[in-house]
């Protein structure tokens, strides 16, 4: 069980960062066997008007969109309208003929015939696409032409269409490489399920689970609850490649009133979701219930144990990852739509075999751990995640909070 006295280290160490400028202000919420253990919110949401960060405090979760979209493939796998093993082809014909660069490629057209990824290699990071963020010929092409799924850049039907118009970064299955495949994945959603990702994951997915303040778009009435997203970098916020470290590390990149995010068109379901820590902590809930919800089950147990156990041969760092990744990649495997831990001690972080978790670029993250009965979530605003050990650290001490 925790002990709460140890659990107010975790303040402490949040007032450290916002004292520091690492953060301009974040939030904790623990559970423990689906009972509220801890809350703390500290800092500010928006440092030009002085607003606090607040519990019902909205914010952009970036990947930790991905689990949600990978939930809704298998909600529809359970329906038997497809198998993991089929072709993204079968969905989205643009991928019909597709080639990958060839080993040690120096340029976009030295490629070779290549199969399309299945949507399990899709689902785990082993389809062969990338990031513009990432190291390497296919990033540097994908952020040339901004292929990056972002809130204004129109419908995910055409920008889909477009991705498969380049070759892929490697042979399906060969390698682990973060990627804009679940974005491929949320289109997915929508051939099968005949919905736009948003609608079919108001109707299936946030109903359901009462997450009503979650959606591509800032809901309206929101007003200045939205957080501001800051940066240490000098330049853009997402762009690793070329990150400079500035004098300011809490640059502002994005606010309330003008954000993308308030007139969303791409529905992105590898990072485009906005939404407070309470329904994230529903969604972690769900997960932890393996499946399960108040009224019922979104997926079954079965599937639940399925989707947060590893499915790669080894661990991440065994596939050879070239990549920015939202996580460790030794003594970590990868789900379907997470990481799971595989051994803690080669992941140099506590933690129990089979924890679940994600985070995304504004340094938000997740875990949910079936041998302690945790869920734990972890709210910011700084881009990049890659910024400070923020999530060892929280590990550690919710680790050291358990007697």
């Amino acid at each position: 069980m925790l002990d709460h006295d140890r659990l107010d280290r975790v303040k402490a160490w949040q007032q450290r960062y916002v004292d520091q400028r690492k953060y301009a202000g974040s939030s904790v919420l623990i559970n423990e066997g689906g009972q509220e253990a801890f809350f703390y919110a500290t800092g500010l949401r928006n440092i030009e008007e002085g607003l606090p960060f607040t519990r019902d405090t909205l914010v952009r979760i970036y990947s930790m969109t991905k689990p949600v979209t990978s939930l809704a493939i298998m909600m529809l796998l359970e329906k038997g309208l497809f198998h993991l093993d089929a072709p993204v082809s079968d969905f989205i014909p643009e991928f019909t003929d597709m080639q990958a660069l060839v080993r040690g490629a120096t340029a976009i057209d030295q490629v070779e015939p290549s199969r399309a990824p299945t949507l399990h290699e899709l689902l785990t990071h082993t389809s062969g696409l990338s990031y513009p963020f990432n190291p390497g010929v296919l990033p540097a092409a994908m952020e040339e032409q901004q292929l990056m799924f972002k809130p204004g850049q129109g419908k995910l039907e055409k920008m889909a269409a477009e991705l498969a118009a380049y070759p892929l970064a490697f042979q399906p299955g060969t390698r682990w490489e973060y990627s804009v495949s679940i974005d491929v994945l949320g289109r997915v959603v929508e051939v099968v399920s005949g919905k736009t990702l948003g609608d079919f994951f108001e109707t299936e997915i946030f109903a359901p689970l009462g997450m009503s303040e979650t959606a591509f778009r800032v809901p309206r009435g929101t007003g200045d609850r939205f957080a501001s997203l800051y940066t240490p970098l000098a330049g853009d916020a997402m762009a690793l490649n070329s990150a400079k470290t500035g004098g300011e590390t809490l640059r502002l990149t994005d606010l309330h009133g003008g954000s993308p995010f308030e007139t969303t068109e791409m529905m992105s379901g590898g990072g485009g979701l906005v939404g407070t820590i309470d329904d994230y902590m529903k969604f972690s809930e769900m997960l932890r219930r393996r499946g399960a919800h108040k009224d019922g089950y979104l997926i079954s147990p079965k599937t639940a144990d399925f989707m947060m156990r590893n499915h790669l041969p080894g661990d991440i760092a065994s596939m050879g990852p070239q990549s920015f990744a939202e996580q460790p990649m030794e003594g970590m495997g990868f789900g379907l739509g997470g990481a799971v831990v595989m051994d803690p001690g080669r992941a140099r972080c506590p933690g129990s075999v089979g924890d679940f978790s994600w985070g995304g670029m504004a340094s938000t993250f997740f875990w949910m751990d079936p041998v302690l009965d945790l869920s734990v979530v972890f709210f910011t605003q700084l881009s990049p995640s890659s910024s400070y050990p923020s999530r060892a650290e929280l590990k550690a001490l919710v680790h050291g909070a358990v007697i």
